[in-house]
């Protein structure tokens, strides 16, 4: 799968990236949500690991633009899992959730399981 891993932590990003292209996919990175949209807009994926809160772009307004064009999974990464914020990221367009932290074996559950789908 081509992913776009859009996170403003770095080493969570770095751990992505390395667990995941064991696995056979192609990653690309953003730092931040507009970063994300300037990727999106050159590249096609297949799917979008997607962090809450980022600077200068939200991932939800990055959910809500990519909406706009898309319908590519997108997993939005949150430690925000108060049920008010997965609704709106739900309503946004949000397909599936992964609560941080979380092990590397489940992001490669949910990435697999995506895959088949």
């Amino acid at each position: 799968m081509n992913i776009l891993i859009a996170d403003d932590e770095e080493v969570l990003r770095m751990l992505i990236v390395d667990t995941l292209e064991e696995e056979g996919h192609v990653l690309t990175e953003a730092a931040d949500g507009h970063e994300a949209i300037e990727c999106f807009k050159e590249k096609t994926f297949d799917l979008l690991l997607l962090d809450y809160m980022m600077p200068r772009m939200t991932g939800i307004e990055v959910i809500r633009k990519v909406r706009e064009t898309s319908d590519v999974k997108i997993v939005m990464l949150t430690a925000k899992t108060q049920q008010r914020n997965l609704e709106e990221a739900k309503e946004a367009g949000a397909d599936f959730f992964l609560a941080k932290p979380f092990s590397p074996l489940k992001l490669i559950e949910l990435v697999t399981e995506l895959e088949e789908r």
